[in-house]
């Protein structure tokens, strides 16, 4: 097994296009075309309408079931869904929303779960701490009722680590302010950064930066499979990885995005998390990236812990596009800024393929060396839906989500370029969402976007207001408004503002490793649940790598 070999890399040593002193990531000088400001309306009143009904029937639980019209608890509770979609209400300018939200915020009863389920670091992180320190933030420093919630419910999830280790343990019980010992994954334990240390600064406290700062170094401390790219599966009782899979996808995907934008946010105070990312996305150009047979759509691929390409993808996964032109423009790359506009016209395809227009969960494909995806070969259907459109569902990942992903980079490609096909794509996703996904006066997901007429998922997740909402917005609206070049987004698109970047961002020299050390004595890892919510009929884990996932 690749696990138990250790790897040796014959490569060159500079790495992957020039890069020179920080530059601007958006096109200087863009401007909307005439049709933006009835888009930003449009999308201003898909949130509206939904919100309203989420008021009527779900508020102040967590999520919507639209179809149902009742709610549900998959967040401890705490009003995910009001808490999460605070920032795009405020950036809409939806101040009877807002204020409600501001009020609701700073009267949670953050010590414990209002449900009987543990709490999620990361998306307690993501989604509400976040939430407050940006709302607090963008709205001037008016309510620091947010920040004092912020620091209750964190000053609860600190005690995730335990004695010595580097590394959180993902799951709290707030009752007995206990950790769950479990297996971690990379994205769980090293996605606190940005929201830990944006607390740090606004309350004095550095205890939060040292927290999160000190797992993410732990994770890069550590020998790779391949040159700065970590392996999927972190143990946080010995701090060691304990799988060798390499994917950009769920249980991965915020760790790598992070490396670039906590050095953004701390101005590259530390360049090992900015220098780690260049070496990620160095590797995974010359390691990842397969080009289909059919349509020449440029993936980035998975490794498994053989060793092996995976020919897989996922819309969770198509976040990379918009990261990579994030970081080319401001590395002034434009080999990485070429690649992330293929990489975004290949999840855009998973989009206008389907029946509704909008892309599968998970998808596959088959390149000049093959089409292994560690699973079931591909079925006749499965080669006749590629051999039109490039790509075919893997494992039955025909749901959609209510899922940001896709149109997150198709906003970062429309910021970069100023090509007016991604204000149209963005249109043609709302007018899908309005035509196909909208019921009771809400949205919901779909159980598959091959059929028109197929059944809803019944549940509005509260990234739906946070993000999705939110990308397809800002396409729309002034890009003045929540500019990349003074804001930067974490994972959950709650915009944190950052100060110039110095001169000397992203230019230190680096080689790239010929060989790497890396030895995994392992033989049947296993992967840890991805975000799990009982509420939504399938899971990523078990779609991605056709097991059972380990919850």
């Amino acid at each position: 097994m690749f696990s138990n070999l250790g790897r040796s890399l014959i490569v060159a040593t500079t790495l992957v296009g020039a890069t020179y002193a920080a530059g601007p990531v958006q096109k200087p000088g863009l401007t909307l075309p005439a049709s933006s400001a009835a888009n930003a309306e449009l999308i201003k009143t898909m949130f509206n309408e939904t919100f309203t009904t989420y008021n009527k029937f779900a508020f102040p639980h967590d999520d919507l079931q639209p179809v149902s019209l009742t709610f549900n608890d998959g967040r401890n509770g705490w009003g995910a869904s009001i808490v999460d979609g605070m920032t795009t209400m405020f950036i809409m300018g939806l101040d009877d929303f807002f204020n409600e939200a501001v009020n609701f915020s700073s009267n949670i009863d953050f010590s414990k779960s209002q449900v009987d389920e543990t709490v999620s670091l990361f998306e307690t992180s993501i989604r509400y701490v976040a939430s407050m320190l940006s709302s607090y933030e963008l709205s001037g420093a008016k309510y620091p009722a947010l920040i004092a919630k912020a620091k209750e419910v964190t000053d609860k999830m600190a005690f995730a680590w335990v004695g010595d280790n580097a590394i959180p343990f993902g799951e709290m019980n707030f009752t007995t302010n206990e950790p769950v010992i479990q297996a971690s994954n990379i994205a769980e334990a090293g996605s606190l950064t940005m929201e830990w240390s944006t607390l740090s600064r606004l309350t004095g406290n550095d205890t939060y930066r040292n927290l999160s700062e000190k797992s993410v170094l732990q994770m890069i401390s550590l020998p790779d499979p391949l040159p700065g790219l970590a392996p999927q599966c972190i143990d946080p009782s010995t701090g060691q990885f304990d799988c060798a899979y390499i994917t950009w996808g769920g249980g991965s995907d915020s760790y790598f995005e992070y490396l670039l934008k906590y050095a953004m946010l701390t101005e590259n105070a530390n360049p090992i998390f900015l220098d780690t990312w260049r070496l990620a996305v160095d590797s995974s150009i010359r390691n990842l990236t397969r080009t289909s047979t059919v349509g020449n759509h440029l993936y980035l691929a998975d490794l498994d812990d053989d060793g092996l390409i995976r020919h897989i993808g996922s819309h969770l996964a198509c976040f990379h596009g918009g990261n990579w032109l994030l970081g080319g423009r401001l590395l002034n790359n434009d080999t990485i800024v070429s690649i992330a506009l293929d990489l975004v016209e290949a999840c855009w395809n998973t989009y206008q393929s389907t029946a509704i227009g909008i892309g599968p969960e998970t998808f596959a494909w088959i390149s000049s060396d093959g089409n292994f995806t560690g699973g079931d070969a591909a079925t006749a259907d499965n080669l006749a839906f590629y051999s039109e459109h490039g790509f075919y569902i893997l494992n039955d990942g025909t749901d959609y989500i209510l899922r940001p992903e896709v149109m997150e980079s198709n906003f970062y490609a429309w910021r970069v370029t100023g090509d007016e096909k991604y204000q149209t794509r963005a249109r043609a996703v709302a007018d899908s969402l309005n035509t196909f996904l909208k019921v009771n006066n809400a949205f919901a997901g779909t159980n598959d976007v091959t059929n028109k007429t197929t059944s809803f998922v019944d549940d509005t997740e509260s990234f739906f207001y946070a993000e999705l909402m939110k990308y397809l917005f800002l396409t729309f609206d002034d890009p003045n408004h929540i500019s990349l070049d003074e804001f930067v987004f974490n994972t959950e698109a709650h915009p944190f503002p950052f100060g110039p970047l110095p001169p000397s961002f992203g230019t230190n020299p680096l080689t790239f490793p010929t060989s790497t050390s890396f030895n995994l004595t392992i033989s049947s890892p296993t992967f840890p649940a991805v975000s799990p919510n009982p509420f939504l009929p399938k899971q990523i884990v078990p779609l991605i790598h056709n097991i059972a996932a380990e919850l």
